[in-house]
């Protein structure tokens, strides 16, 4: 009696069991070894810790099952640091306060439209991480614009020499940011702000 035997029942189906836990173990291997990277981003493999050199472009791609994808977006990104609440990266006034050649303090509030080279994207995340804002777009557009802003007095920084301040800051952030992977598109001073006494 089968019922009464469970050996019988468990060989009856064993074949079958064998077949569907196979189909299982390989449809949950094929999905674990594709993924798919959307438009505008450039997906890294990193293989317990290892950094893999080549990047994965958009749509499917076979991948090493065990490795993690990290996905960066290769679109224009922008970063703002303002002086008005909510409108920036950063919560609160996030604008770069400066002091001019005439000792004067001034208040710049800019954004920066930059991207990330997809072909650099491996060296990005072993050399920087995924927190490349916080870590070089940031401190790196602030350290450049106060460290040109000592050869300008306030007024002019305001009126006549506004261009070539922006320009200046352009190139030194564009040539650091080509040294990390990131090509710096566009800077937009959208304010700078004198002290009162000045205005």
């Amino acid at each position: 009696n089968a019922i009464s035997n469970p050996n019988l029942v468990f060989s009856k189906y064993s074949k079958t069991l064998k077949v569907v836990g196979g189909v299982f173990a390989i449809l949950g291997l094929t999905s674990s070894a594709v993924k798919q990277v959307d438009a505008g981003e450039v997906g890294v493999q990193s293989v317990f810790g290892k950094v893999q050199p080549t990047t994965l472009n958009s749509g499917l791609n076979f991948v090493n099952p065990l490795a993690k994808v990290v996905v960066f977006d290769a679109k224009t990104q922008n970063y703002t640091m303002s002086s008005v609440h909510d409108e920036g990266d950063k919560q609160g006034d996030d604008a770069i306060r400066v002091l001019t050649a005439d000792g004067l303090e001034v208040v710049v509030d800019l954004t920066v439209l930059f991207r990330i080279v997809p072909s650099e994207a491996p060296r990005v995340l072993a050399e920087i991480g995924e927190d490349y804002k916080d870590k070089v777009v940031r401190p790196i557009t602030r350290t450049m614009i106060r460290d040109n802003a000592v050869y300008y007095d306030a007024v002019a920084l305001y009126s006549l020499k506004r261009n070539e301040f922006q320009q200046r800051i352009y190139q030194d952030i564009e040539k650091n940011f080509k040294k990390r992977g990131l090509v710096l598109e566009q800077l937009l001073i959208r304010n700078i702000n004198l002290p009162t006494s000045v205005k």
